[in-house]
């Protein structure tokens, strides 16, 4: 890979043996392995010393985790923020596990809507909840600093399986949990017996 990234500079016009190019062929592959490392996870192992069998039925929120992916058009970098929520019918993920998940799938080439559906079809697989819902929320660079130059857009994608799917209000409370403070003059509907955890 650094052989490439070295004729990858020099086609660019540059000159990979100046001094401040020499080891970037080298810092760019451990960055470019990193930003991958998704591809080589393994989501049981993540996964399987986490689940928990549990008597608890109502939604539970991970919101705010932060992503970091690489567009798979352009290979330029989109960021921003996933939510995820589950209604569990037998099990329970540990917390922090969601948002490895939720790594797993970003540390790959992307597009956001393919990844929101793998995080929330991979929870729906591994532990068989009565619902799931994710959404995410990102900032692409390849809209921001090239093509249309919008440097204010973001992009909002969804994915919403059984009793998200299948309840309006269901859906609707998970929505009201995870706007961001300011969006509403009115505050959300009560949450008792929710589990809502920011990252």
């Amino acid at each position: 890979m650094e052989d490439l990234i070295r004729r990858l500079l020099a086609e660019l016009g540059e000159d990979p043996s100046r001094e401040g190019l020499q080891r970037t062929p080298h810092r760019v592959e451990r960055a470019l392995r990193f930003l991958t490392s998704g591809y080589t996870a393994d989501i049981d192992a993540i996964l399987n010393d986490a689940l928990f069998t549990v008597d608890y039925s109502e939604m539970v929120i991970v919101k705010d985790i932060d992503f970091y992916s690489l567009c798979e058009h352009h290979l330029l970098p989109f960021f921003g923020k996933c939510h995820v929520a589950y209604i569990p019918r037998r099990h329970v993920i540990g917390l922090s596990k969601i948002s490895r998940l939720v790594d797993v799938f970003a540390r790959r080439l992307q597009i956001q809507e393919r990844m929101t559906n793998q995080i929330a079809r991979t929870i729906l697989d591994k532990i068989n909840p009565l619902g799931v819902a994710v959404v995410c929320e990102g900032t692409h660079l390849c809209m921001s600093m090239r093509g249309v130059e919008k440097q204010n857009s973001f992009a909002v994608t969804s994915a919403m399986l059984g009793a998200f799917r299948d309840n309006a209000r269901t859906r609707m409370e998970f929505l009201e949990l995870i706007r961001h403070k300011g969006e509403a003059a009115s505050a959300p509907p009560s949450v008792a017996g929710l589990t809502c955890v920011n990252e």
